[in-house]
């Protein structure tokens, strides 16, 4: 992957296919080796894909000093700018989708769609996780091998059911998310981030064509955050997936079904 200076930093991005400019943007402590490569490998059939590390994980700097999501927002901005492209179809999922609300509140003009997964609008009016999720989530990383932070956390992005009957794919992903892992720090910055979301009573801002989609089972950001998420932006389009978790893309084929028909449906050059 190439880096680019964006602002402070330097950012690592990635681009795959052709068609309308499409920018994921991944969540917590995650970098875009998240990104399921046979999802990417899907899309890319039909958009120009664009991935990139947000600052503190992968292959982009990490510096250790208070991050918010305005400063995302803002990178991910950037990553458009240096690639020559003025306007994309924004797709974010769990901090990533925190990333993707405040992207189209600060930058309405190049939102040409906008797709927020298993996401929150955060603070009051925010559907907190369980105490068991919350606990395994500011787990202490220190003493704890890289491997077994993973799957520490399978239980909060994956049904019982499915590490059940996928385990054997969930260790085979392993070393792919591991070749550059995320440092505790980082992972903290990036955490204490989360806190400064402020989108909820500006939703209604947002113009762009929305689709909001989550997982029924999530025991992370609880599926009703996009309920509430749905009902504050207006003609958002809610789709929830029965029998998934936090990793809703694990229901690839559902999600596909609905996702690039709704982006196809709004095209760039439709006002």
């Amino acid at each position: 992957m190439p880096k680019i200076q964006v602002g402070d930093v330097k950012l690592n991005y990635d681009v795959a296919g052709k068609g309308e400019p499409l920018l994921l943007i991944m969540g917590l402590g995650a970098s875009s080796a998240q990104w399921d490569p046979e999802l990417v490998t899907e899309l890319a059939r039909t958009f120009r894909v664009i991935t990139f590390d947000n600052r503190g994980t992968g292959q982009s700097d990490k510096p250790d000093a208070p991050y918010s999501i305005e400063m995302f927002a803002d990178d991910a901005a950037g990553v458009l700018d240096k690639l020559d492209v003025r306007r994309a179809h924004i797709f974010g999922v769990s901090m990533g989708g925190m990333i993707a609300q405040e992207f189209a509140l600060r930058h309405p003009s190049r939102t040409a769609t906008l797709t927020l997964g298993c996401t929150t609008a955060g603070g009051t009016h925010g559907v907190p996780p369980p105490p068991e999720s919350l606990k395994i989530l500011t787990a202490p990383r220190e003493g704890v091998s890289p491997e077994d932070v993973i799957r520490r956390g399978w239980p909060l992005g994956h049904t019982p059911k499915y590490i059940a009957k996928h385990r054997d794919l969930l260790e085979a992903a392993i070393p792919r998310l591991l070749k550059y892992p995320t440092p505790p720090f980082a992972f903290q910055r990036q955490l204490e981030a989360t806190y400064t979301l402020k989108t909820y009573e500006r939703l209604p801002q947002i113009k762009a064509p929305t689709l909001v989609v989550t997982g029924a089972e999530d025991v992370l950001i609880p599926a009703k955050n996009s309920e509430i998420i749905a009902s504050q932006i207006p003609g958002a389009k809610l789709h929830i997936i029965a029998d998934a978790g936090h990793a809703f893309m694990d229901a690839r084929d559902e999600f596909l079904k609905v996702f690039v028909p709704f982006v196809k449906s709004h095209p760039m050059g439709a006002a």
